[in-house]
């Protein structure tokens, strides 16, 4: 993503170069001063004290080019972070590394029917898992990234997806991990950044619309990562096409969600959820879609491509990038989502010149996404100390 032209104070120069060290996974000195508009000799400066800070490390890498550098900047593997991840069937819980490497994993399962109180045992119980393994070891943690479907206001007491009180959690984040920084996000908010940061050859670097198509299905702005309104979710799964139609898991009728998100298309093929999920993305070649399936498939992606237009119409963008299960269709299939998009009055590409790309699904890889948030978020903070560990 393209840094601002002049970083505004001391935390966003660090936080321009840590967020471009996350993206790229590593640069040479002269392309890095080059990326956050800094002279060799200032960004050497604030390398030296990153690496005394143990933030990143400089190996030494062949020369790209004859008498080019030798000295690659990466993140310092050391660095610790935590991640919690709510999905419908579990809490999962990890720590890892900057670079996404995972150290640890947990699971904690979910009740057929969660309701605040399990929730909120399944995250005590995943948060004794997390201080039990980091004690024996003596890690400690520079971020905890928390991933919740759906996440809107922080002030609301619960949750219109998984029900769960996200101030008593952070409260309870706050008495077992005292003084270690603790952010939360939308769910789709951390699958955009697990696939901005993880993905080799994301197809998008500048402000794009990221959306995500699994459970559930939403969207987020990405743009600037140093700027606070960089990361804004959009529910664009909720918007309702038929009031009479089948009832969301949001308590609306007729969402785009209940027509396209995986329990609907499990639904749709005449399987279980259980065994659509433990497919994976395998599903396409061992499930064959009859005429019939095939043709209603591509009206629910046509709705699908609709609600992505007039999201487009409601805020302007030049590339969408589209994950989950829509990814893997053969091409004679996605067209009907793109069909669906370009059908838009304003949205469509004809009138916005609108880049479109399917980019593989991240789900059922928890925690790697809320770990890739907790490092974004320690790199968005120029790794200096939270101004406050509330929630953002």
């Amino acid at each position: 993503m393209e840094m601002p032209e002049q970083p505004r104070s001391r935390r966003q120069t660090r936080a321009a170069i840590l967020t471009h060290l996350l993206q790229s996974g590593g640069s040479f000195r002269p392309p890095l001063a080059r990326a956050v508009r800094l002279s060799e000799a200032s960004l050497s400066r604030i390398l030296f004290d990153l690496k005394a800070e143990g933030l990143i490390e400089e190996v030494r890498r062949p020369a790209p080019y004859v008498g080019g550098p030798t000295g690659l900047v990466s993140l310092d593997g050391s660095v610790a972070l935590a991640a919690f991840e709510l999905s419908t069937q579990r809490l999962s819980v990890g720590v890892g590394g900057l670079s996404g490497e995972l150290h640890y994993t947990g699971h904690v399962p979910l009740p057929k029917t969660p309701t605040v109180a399990t929730v909120g045992r399944a995250f005590g119980e995943a948060m004794t898992l997390l201080r039990d393994w980091t004690r024996r070891r003596r890690i400690p943690l520079a971020q905890i990234g928390v991933s919740i479907p759906g996440l809107g206001r922080l002030g609301a007491s619960s949750n219109p997806i998984i029900p769960c009180d996200v101030g008593r959690i952070s409260e309870m984040l706050g008495e077992t991990f005292a003084g270690v920084p603790v952010e939360f996000t939308n769910s789709v908010v951390a699958h955009a950044i697990f696939h901005r940061c993880r993905t080799e050859n994301y197809p998008f670097s500048g402000a794009h619309l990221f959306v995500f198509v699994g459970q559930g299905v939403a969207g987020t702005w990405m743009d600037d990562p140093v700027e606070d309104d960089a990361l804004q979710p959009v529910e664009l799964g909720h918007m309702v096409f038929e009031p009479d139609g089948p009832r969301c898991r949001c308590g609306h009728h007729g969402c785009v969600e209940a027509y396209t998100s995986l329990p609907a298309l499990a639904e749709l093929l005449g399987v279980a959820e259980a065994e659509l999920l433990q497919l994976g993305s395998e599903w396409v070649t061992a499930m064959p879609l009859s005429s019939r399936v095939r043709q209603e498939l591509r009206r629910r992606l046509f709705r699908l491509g609709l609600a992505i237009g007039n999201t487009l119409n409601v805020k302007l963008c030049n590339g969408v990038a589209i994950s989950g299960w829509p990814s893997l269709l053969i091409e004679d299939d996605r067209n009907a989502l793109v069909d669906g998009i370009d059908a838009c009055l304003l949205g469509g590409r004809k009138h916005a010149q609108v880049s479109l790309a399917f980019v593989p699904p991240s789900n059922g890889n928890d925690p790697r996404a809320a770990l890739a948030f907790a490092a974004f978020c320690l790199a968005c903070r120029g790794g200096m100390p939270a101004a406050s560990t509330e929630a953002a």
